[in-house]
């Protein structure tokens, strides 16, 4: 895996960090490809119990795709007519957009810096997002010309509302930490000094949490939000027979019996 993304398993969390601080985490083929398999291999990892989604540095958790690079690819899309350039929504941003989102197991991001455009996406695919004091928010693709993607114009809406949605996206503006937790972007907000560790303490409380649980609680929202009340009955109906059925819920009662804390397996 390249060194643009760093990948560390540890007691059932997998760590996945941006590591191109020196452009402030931008998204250049070598990373997309790198944070694309490295989010693919935590999901599908049975002993992996919960991600953490962070990034080098201080200034950016992700400041979307490298422009630098994504300049010449279009000069190069048009000498050839091959329009080549952006497949990357379809070979890249999408699949690590579902990978995050879809994985049987809670999602962490941890931001510590501006996150824009698909950065932005990318956290918004997490289930739980702290974010530092000093980090900020922006959808930036009407800036360069561009409509939304990396799924923000399918989770935006459902945080913010589709009127305040659209707002954001037509006029791209910085959203502070303070706005973003009053919006529901941000689940927590830390000092910036802090969030490492306060993010990895979270992270590492749901990697000894009933992961069978919490992949069927993630389940349940998705299929709510999309759903019938009737339709989303059933749904519940079905999770909590297979979280009834885990090894985990006998855990959790004999311990509730026994006035003792949980030791969960993560089955």
């Amino acid at each position: 895996m390249a060194d643009t993304v760093l990948y560390e398993v540890s007691d059932g969390l997998a760590t996945i960090t941006l590591n191109r601080p020196e452009a402030m985490n931008a998204l250049n083929i070598e990373t997309k490809v790198a944070l694309r398999e490295a989010v693919r291999s935590a999901a599908a990892d049975d002993a992996v119990r919960a991600v953490l989604l962070t990034a080098a540095g201080e200034r950016a958790f992700c400041v979307g795709q490298d422009l630098k690079e994504h300049i010449g690819l279009l000069a190069a899309d048009r000498e050839s007519g091959s329009g080549q350039t952006m497949s990357t929504v379809r070979e890249h941003y999408n699949p690590i957009v579902r990978a995050l989102a879809e994985a049987p197991k809670p999602v962490v991001a941890a931001v510590n810096g501006v996150a824009a455009g698909a950065g932005f996406g990318f956290a918004l695919a997490a289930d739980y997002r702290l974010v530092a004091d000093t980090a900020a928010f922006n959808t930036s693709f009407a800036g360069v010309a561009l409509t939304a993607d990396s799924g923000i114009s399918w989770t935006l809406p459902r945080v913010v509302g589709p009127g305040r949605a659209t707002d954001l996206l037509l006029f791209p503006r910085n959203i502070g930490a303070q706005e973003a937790y009053e919006l529901g972007i941000a689940n927590r907000v830390v000092p910036a000094a802090e969030l490492r560790a306060e993010a990895e303490k979270t992270a590492r409380a749901l990697a000894g949490g009933p992961t069978v649980a919490y992949a069927a609680i993630k389940e349940a929202v998705a299929f709510g939000l999309g759903h019938s009340l009737a339709e989303t009955l059933e749904k519940e109906d079905e999770l909590q027979t297979r979280a009834g059925s885990s090894e985990d819920h006998a855990v959790a009662v004999r311990a509730f019996v026994n006035k003792e804390k949980p030791k969960y397996l993560g089955r």
